[in-house]
């Protein structure tokens, strides 16, 4: 990575990512040489910490930006929309964690690890995919470029972290309140979460379809560059709170081993196999929160398929689903030398 210090905006940087965003770059020792905070008036004002120092969270603002390099913005869809535009106008690259630009063809969708690639044609704005797409399409680049794949079926369990603080405290007020023999109304999700699975994330579209499950299956397609591949999605929410987990089924070009596919994730990126089953060894989400890798288990062949291999996938969905995967693109972009740094004014 170049030595090149960056100027570095954090947009929701009081949000459950932007806090996660502070600890990466800490824990990653990214080149900074000046962070800017921002968030909405609500915490404006307030400070965080950051490598020992305090940092005063400022509002978004046209002034805000003109003394930044990257943005690393994760502060929901409206406002990437109203603030990318002039943030990448301003010269910043715009790394967004929203939903609101990933299936712009202009915009490139990006897994470094996986198509990191594409970043070489990037305009300024660049857009950081599903937490659960992020982990999954890791796994079945590997299992692509091993066998070619022909289907995807999957199914997540994903945590409340993925809905927010308001998730996470809707599952720790639920859990006391019926231990407690207390009332217990949902708020932030449909139904009761606490010692309950909820197969409803997002809003419903007219197909049946979870607004969540068709982001799975169109930021795969393209993340991975086959836009004609059959991906089919079962999105549910479980009472957990980090760690987003998949069970995978695949079917694939060529007949492969478990074996085999367990060596080419084993030799793959930021993958960890962790598949010895009569030893009750898999990942879980407890494993996994607060790690960097995406781990798998449970592969297997389909034996309700020629070509099928079913396996597991658990990752920590504030980082490698957001934080962690914002930050490694801005690492490629300065590797690459892909980022016009700004002259102070």
């Amino acid at each position: 990575m170049s030595g090149r210090a960056m100027r570095v905006a954090i947009l929701g940087a009081s949000g459950q990512v932007g806090r996660e965003f502070l600890r990466v770059l800490e824990q990653r020792d990214f080149p900074i040489s000046e962070l800017t905070l921002m968030a909405s008036h609500r915490t404006a004002g307030s400070t965080m910490d950051f490598r020992g120092k305090p940092h005063k969270i400022v509002e978004p603002s046209e002034k805000a930006f003109a003394d930044v390099d990257i943005v690393l913005a994760s502060a929901g869809g409206a406002v990437s929309k109203q603030w990318a535009p002039v943030a990448v106008q301003q010269g910043c690259v715009f790394i967004d964690n929203s939903s609101m630009f990933r299936m712009d063809p202009e915009v490139p969708l990006v897994v470094p690890e996986v198509n990191g690639e594409v970043l070489k044609n990037h305009k300024g704005l660049i857009a950081n995919p599903n937490c659960s797409t992020a982990q999954l399409v890791v796994v079945l680049k590997a299992i692509h470029d091993l066998a070619g794949l022909k289907r995807v079926i999957v199914s997540t369990y994903q945590s409340v972290s993925g809905a927010g603080k308001e998730g996470m405290d809707e599952l720790h007020v639920q859990t006391r309140a019926i231990l407690n023999d207390q009332e217990h109304k949902p708020k932030k999700f449909q139904k009761q979460i606490a010692f309950n699975l909820i197969p409803h994330i997002d809003s419903f579209a007219d197909d049946g379809y979870t607004k969540e499950e068709l982001k799975v299956i169109n930021e795969t397609r393209k993340i991975l560059g086959l836009p004609d591949l059959p991906v089919t999605c079962t999105a549910v929410r479980v009472p957990v709170v980090i760690g987003h987990s998949e069970a995978v089924t695949v079917d694939l070009e060529r007949k492969v081993s478990p074996a085999q596919v367990r060596e080419a994730l084993a030799n793959w990126k930021i993958v960890e196999v962790w598949d010895q089953p009569e030893q009750n060894v898999y990942p879980t989400p407890l494993d996994c929160a607060g790690e960097d890798p995406v781990y798998v288990g449970r592969v297997r062949r389909d034996t309700s398929s020629d070509n099928g291999i079913n396996f597991w996938v658990v990752a920590d969905n504030l980082r490698i689903g957001a934080a962690l995967n914002a930050v490694r693109i801005a690492e490629y972009l300065l590797k690459h030398d892909l980022i016009a740094q700004k002259v102070a004014t």
